[in-house]
């Protein structure tokens, strides 16, 4: 494989499902979808942890979450253990970050990066205290605001977006071609299209409201019902602020308008690549931190291991991948870094060796090895540990001290029929049991979360301290301050 450069677009809270690429025969992602058909597009992507912090702890070191212990959002990566950007500083690549990471800090070398630009991380080097509180789950009533705000307007985070996407253009004409010596890594964090709901008017006037899909399973009697999805909906309470299906109709319009605008961002980017002259000397990786359930079931935001908000589109382009197809295979974020690493032609490090992940682009080209793909859950409103594992067409989901789920991804894509309690099933779940407890040891890590998590509730002054602090709904931009609530 030729070292070359490599642009990195990640996204925030993207649903797979909507993307031209995917299938999804409404929404407009023209760049996303020629991006595809010039790459290879994986159909079994997943995060690692359906929410922001740990996902990208995880995407930064290549490894599992009980591994690098960032369980949640208020126990970010640091700078340990080390992550791709370190392993290419010591070689001598370049390596920059623009826009969304969410570590503790801007401390860009600690970070592994040589420069941050515009970046969004943790509020106060705290983060969500209130999602370490997971004995009595607290009941998030912030939540409620995203049907009543979902708009068509602007919001900070849309003007955020505009500006990573200034940064990352001037970035590319002005400042890639003075680093020829040895291939470059450019990161591009959008916060598109996670919530607020609020799209600019020119993506929002896309999609008629009357006419977009309306959620699989929404009714009452249809949701699902599971111990640990019932306390979900309990403690987040996104569905509660919805009052009508009009508001249903509109926060959906508002997302495909985030989706839409997200994509129109990339295409100035990789336009500006084009312009520089480095196109073809730029293998482009797209894809997202976690998905969005999107009101399926009843529930919105991420943190289930759903499809919509575990599966995350994936597509890699470039010199040595192969164009136009479409991959099956099992992949999750931890593949970035021997992706980047291999990519650019850094050395492997010995310290390495026992990293989960496989380079992205020698699965493409039909070198996928054996292994069992993982994603978990320790954070916010979880009841439970929570992983999840794919075996041939099945997804496997575990909570600790709760019934599994198991689905089968081929007869079922849309996951409307739980076999866990199936006694014809019984044998998959007990062999899916077995796979995941070759990679994990489900009730250890759950002891491990949940002790460092009491650990640093008593660091911050207890309980009673992270009441009276109040939390937030998400992270603002560099400059801005969150919106508080008790």
């Amino acid at each position: 494989m030729k070292p070359q450069n490599l642009l990195f677009i990640l996204s925030d809270e993207h649903n797979k499902k909507v993307t031209g690429a995917y299938g999804h025969t409404m929404i407009r992602t023209p760049n996303l979808d020629r991006l595809a058909a010039r790459g290879t597009r994986f159909t079994s992507a997943y995060t690692n942890c359906p929410i922001c912090v740990p996902a990208r702890a995880s995407l930064a070191t290549g490894r599992h979450v009980h591994d690098v212990k960032c369980w949640d959002n208020a126990i970010a990566y640091n700078g340990t253990p080390p992550a791709w950007g370190h392993r290419l500083m010591d070689e001598g690549h370049r390596a920059v970050s623009i826009g969304k990471l969410h570590y503790t800090r801007n401390t860009p070398l600690s970070n592994g990066f040589d420069e941050e630009i515009l970046p969004l991380h943790i509020v106060d080097g705290l983060g969500d205290l209130l999602g370490l509180i997971r004995d009595e789950l607290p009941v998030r009533v912030g939540s409620r605001k995203l049907g009543p705000e979902a708009a068509r307007g602007e919001s900070e985070y849309t003007a955020y977006d505009r500006a990573i996407t200034e940064a990352a253009v001037r970035w590319l004409k002005e400042e890639a071609g003075r680093h020829r010596d040895k291939p470059w890594v450019l990161y591009v964090g959008y916060v598109a299209p996670h919530f607020p709901l609020v799209a600019p008017p020119e993506f929002f006037d896309m999609y008629a409201e009357a006419a977009v899909p309306w959620p699989s399973q929404y009714a009452q009697g249809e949701r699902p019902r599971h111990p640990f999805l019932d306390a979900m909906r309990n403690c987040m309470q996104y569905d509660a602020g919805f009052t009508d299906e009009a508001m249903v109709r509109r926060a959906i319009t508002a997302y495909f308008g985030l989706v839409s605008f997200l994509d129109h961002n990339i295409g100035r980017v990789l336009a500006a690549l084009e312009e520089a002259g480095l196109m073809d000397q730029t293998r482009v990786v797209y894809s997202s931190d976690h998905g969005d359930n999107l009101g399926a079931r009843g529930m919105w935001g991420k943190s289930t291991m759903f499809e919509e908000s575990a599966g995350i589109p994936l597509i890699v382009a470039g010199a040595g991948v192969p164009a136009g197809q479409v991959s099956d295979v099992p992949v999750t974020l931890v593949d970035m870094f021997q992706t980047i690493v291999q990519g650019v032609g850094a050395r492997p490090h010995p310290d390495d060796a026992d990293l989960p992940g496989q380079s992205l682009l020698e699965i493409a080209n039909g070198a996928a090895r054996e292994r069992v793909i993982l994603a978990e859950y320790h954070a916010a409103a979880a009841i439970a540990a929570t992983y999840m594992i794919r075996h041939r067409q099945y997804k496997y989901v575990h909570y600790v001290g709760l019934p599994p789920m198991l689905f089968d991804l081929q007869a079922d894509p849309e996951e409307l029929r739980d076999l866990g309690q199936h006694p014809d099933y019984a044998k998959v779940v007990a062999e899916c049991a077995a796979k995941l407890r070759s990679v994990v040891d489900p009730e250890a890590a759950d002891r491990a979360a949940r002790a460092d998590q009491e650990a640093r509730i008593a660091a911050v002054g207890g309980r009673a301290a992270i009441f009276k602090r109040g939390t937030f709904r998400y992270s603002p931009p560099p400059g801005n301050k969150p919106v508080m609530f008790s």
